[in-house]
Formats: C-alpha cells, structure tokens, sequence
C-alpha cells in the first residue's frame, strides 16, 4: 500500500485538546447524573435510567429519569461522550425509551403548562 492509500485509509486524528475537554464533559456529565440518581432513588433502587437521544449535529441530549419517577436531562457534545458518562455514573442505558421507564416518568404543572403554552396559546416562554 502506498503512502497516499493509507493515509487516505487512516481517519484523521482528532485535536490535541480535543481528549482532554472531553474527558472533562464525561466526568462533569457523569458527576451530575450520579448526583441526580442518588437524589432519586426511590425504596432500595438507587440507579436511574438513561436514554441517549440525537438533538443535532453538534449535540446529544442525556434523558434520565430516577427510581422516583423524576427526570431530567444533560446536554453532551456526542453520543460516545454521553455514553461514556452513563457508564460512569453507573445508570442503566436502554437504546430507546422502555414502556416501564416512560410510564415511571412523572410530569408536573410546570411541564403540562410549557407544553400547552408552547402548543395552544397558553402562557408565553419566559
């Protein structure tokens, strides 16, 4: 093989500062999503569950929701990070949201009226 044909077989390496920021993200994500299953456990179940899920390009959204029915979510620059830091945290990671898991979810006034304001005119996003 040619120098030409393997470096075109290679992918390019990423940036020298680009490891170090992403370790960062992982363990920042993985802080925060111990810290919120812990807050959430419910009985002697202490792990959330996570689910990773696309938003774009440059981001993918962390859904976690508690033993408690509580949820949240974190921001990661990819799916690798995010994965990564779930791992870390030591939560369950599903591929796609499990019926159990949705039907655990708890939703509050302040959920139902963003929805609805979003949606039929109700009150404005402030």
């Amino acid at each position: 093989m040619s120098e030409t044909e393997t470096a075109a077989a290679t992918p390019p390496a990423e940036p020298a500062d680009a490891a170090p920021k992403t370790d960062r993200q992982v363990r920042r994500l993985a802080r925060n999503l111990t810290r919120f299953s812990s807050r959430h456990a419910a009985g002697g179940d202490s792990t959330a569950d996570a689910v990773v899920e696309y938003i774009g390009r440059d981001s993918t959204r962390i859904v976690v929701v508690g033993a408690d029915g509580q949820w949240g979510d974190q921001v990661a620059r990819d799916p690798e990070t995010a994965r990564k830091a779930i791992e870390a945290a030591g939560l369950r990671l599903h591929d796609e949201f499990p019926n159990d898991v949705a039907l655990r979810v708890k939703t509050g006034q302040y959920e139902w009226t963003r929805m609805a304001g979003i949606q039929i005119g109700g009150p404005a996003n402030a």
